[in-house]
């Protein structure tokens, strides 16, 4: 081959490449702009909650059930969504929790109490619950794990920045035209976004053999043990005591109904939660390092608008504007982490520089009071965003790299759950955290200037509105601290994620996808590694193998071309059998033909 022919040929490698990276970004195109409205849409009103429990006549208890409402049902239902998109069709799924996303938005943007907003910011969970999973599925479905690092990445900064930029967005907002327009906003730009799902997003068909069986009991008995946890923790301390017998209620419902979801998951045909995948080494501790990850993210987002705001004195634009380093740490955090894994086809290192990232800057911020320096808190917050950019999808592309296609709804599912319980179980034992701090302040307040309980006002009222100077600096002073206090916790916690991340096993990120050729003259099955535009095949007609775990691809329904070696090579697979498949060694060196059951999905 001359050089010029060498040439000519990487040209037109690159070509293919680009392109093909332009079809999946255009197929990608309404599933992350879906995925951008539900995050922004989770913290926008981190900088508005001052102003909505003023309006409505809310207490810290109602803030701390206005988010964590909403994060009960993106959690309980999370896992659900998972499962059925292994199950059914994805794209239909999709389109579906959009419309339920679409009727909670307008429903929160009208509600005229706390009650009807708890309501509906539950009925957005469920909304955001199938947004979350169901994107992170399909990501995992069409695109190959080498590959899948950089698209995780574009992902991850959309995450990053939605939950960054939502309390900017909520600042803006409610100055120029009031807390309502933060949730009726994203109304038409749901239906958008939807539209877009339907004029680009196009998914191999999949048929089944038999009706799938869905899990409804353990469905239930996931969401009594989610809600029994996440209630425990929202109201003790607050409606009753740590140990009354409503704390004792709600942590038997939980045990027992966790324990029930355990047996019933054992014996079900299709669970919604696959023990052996969520038992699996690598799925645990990405699990537990998930939990960590969550807590710093929901806390500091929702939590550093009341700082700004009640413990620095800034309106609710100028708090938004001053967690802009935040969004910029997750952004870059996100797409550098992608580009890096992509590039090497390794994640540990990844991981483990996000974690470190991560617990500094939580350490830097637990030094926060109400005179710390903007520019200051923003080096530390860029931090937190940085750290929290580079783990939030990575770890759900280590766990998708250990998993079956069929498998892949449910696994994704399973870290974004745990992620958003972790979150859920942070904001409430924050709130809680928080409140008890700023009480214990105002009583030593009150005790230092010989005035009585009652003549000092609740500090968990947030409406700070005609306080005494003294009282005023009081609660600021109060809240600076308590701010700093819920960020050595993070940190504490974070340190959970850096161990979990060391202990990973890396597995090496392939660039194929393992599928299953039937030749549609004689119905000869060959088992084929290959890579595959997700794109170009679009028109694929996929049905499962005997195995249930492999793709069935038709050549004709496809529409692929395959060059002159692909040809040649799969026509030798073929002659050697269906399992002759290329051997490649896992980390440990032992060799495993493809399948291998960690690349099934790849």
């Amino acid at each position: 081959m001359t050089a010029a022919q060498d040439t000519r040929g990487k040209a037109r490698a690159t070509r293919t490449s680009d392109q093909e990276h332009r079809d999946v970004l255009r197929a990608l195109t309404g599933i992350l702009a879906a995925f951008f409205m539900a995050m922004v849409t989770l913290t926008i009103i981190g900088t508005a909650l001052p102003v909505i429990m003023a309006d409505l006549g809310g207490d810290q208890t109602a803030l701390s059930w206005t988010v964590t409402g909403t994060l009960l049902a993106n959690a309980v239902t999370t896992p659900v969504w998972g499962k059925l998109a292994d199950l059914f069709d994805k794209k239909k799924l999709l389109l579906m929790a959009i419309a339920i996303f679409v009727i909670g938005s307008a429903a929160a943007g009208l509600a005229g109490s706390i009650t009807m907003l708890v309501v509906a910011r539950v009925i957005q969970g469920v909304g955001m619950g199938g947004l979350m999973a169901l994107a992170q599925t399909i990501l995992g479905t069409i695109i190959p794990p080498r590959e899948r690092g950089r698209y995780a990445g574009y992902m991850g900064a959309v995450m990053a920045v939605a939950t960054s930029v939502g309390p900017l967005l909520g600042g803006l907002i409610v100055d120029a035209f009031g807390w309502r327009w933060c949730f009726l906003i994203p109304v038409p730009l749901s239906i958008l976004a939807a539209m877009l799902i339907v004029r680009t997003l196009h998914l191999p068909e999949t048929t089944r053999e038999t009706a799938p069986k869905v899990d409804f009991l353990g469905m239930a008995l996931l969401a009594v043990a989610t809600s029994s946890l996440l209630l425990w923790v929202s109201f003790a301390g607050k409606l009753f005591d740590w140990g009354s017998w409503e704390s004792i209620l709600l942590i038997a419902v939980g045990v027992l109904s966790t324990v029930a979801f355990i047996l019933v998951e054992r014996r079900a045909s299709e669970p919604t939660m696959p023990l052996h995948v969520v038992t699996e080494r690598t799925t645990v501790l990405a699990i537990i390092a998930a939990i960590a990850t969550g807590a710093a993210m929901f806390a500091s987002t929702t939590y550093l608008g009341q700082y700004f705001q009640l413990g620095q004195g800034y309106t609710p634009t100028e708090s938004g504007l001053l967690m802009l380093p935040q969004v910029v740490g997750s952004f870059l955090g996100s797409m550098i982490a992608g580009q890096l894994i992509t590039r090497f086809g390794r994640w540990k290192r990844v991981l483990i520089v996000g974690a470190v990232i991560l617990a500094i800057g939580l350490f830097l911020a637990s030094q926060l009071t109400h005179t710390t320096p903007a520019w200051l808190v923003g080096i530390f917050i860029c931090l937190v965003g940085l750290g929290v950019g580079t783990l939030n999808q990575n770890l759900v592309l280590a766990v998708q790299n250990t998993v079956g296609l069929k498998d892949m709804g449910s696994a994704s599912s399973a870290v974004a759950f745990f992620r958003t319980v972790g979150g859920a179980v942070a904001v409430s034992l924050f709130g809680a955290l928080l409140t008890r701090h700023l009480s214990s302040e105002m009583s030593r307040f009150a005790a230092d200037h010989g005035l009585d309980a009652h003549q000092t006002p609740d500090a968990a009222s947030i409406d700070l509105a005609g306080l005494p100077p003294a009282v005023l600096e009081a609660i600021r002073e109060a809240y600076g601290t308590g701010t700093g206090l819920l960020f050595l916790v993070a940190g504490i916690a974070s340190l959970v994620t850096l161990v979990c991340v060391l202990l990973m096993k890396e597995v090496p990120l392939r660039t194929t996808v393992d599928v299953a050729e039937v030749d549609p003259e004689t119905g000869e099955i060959t088992m084929v590694t290959k890579r595959v535009n997700p794109v170009e095949a679009a028109g694929l007609r996929m049905q499962h193998a005997e195995t249930g775990e492999l793709p069935v691809v038709d050549p004709k329904a496809s529409g692929l071309r395959r060059s002159h070696g692909e040809r040649a090579e799969e026509t030798a697979r073929s002659a050697r059998g269906a399992h002759a498949a290329p051997v490649e060694p896992d980390v440990a060196g032992t060799a495993h033909p493809h399948p291998h059951p960690r690349h099934q999905a790849e």
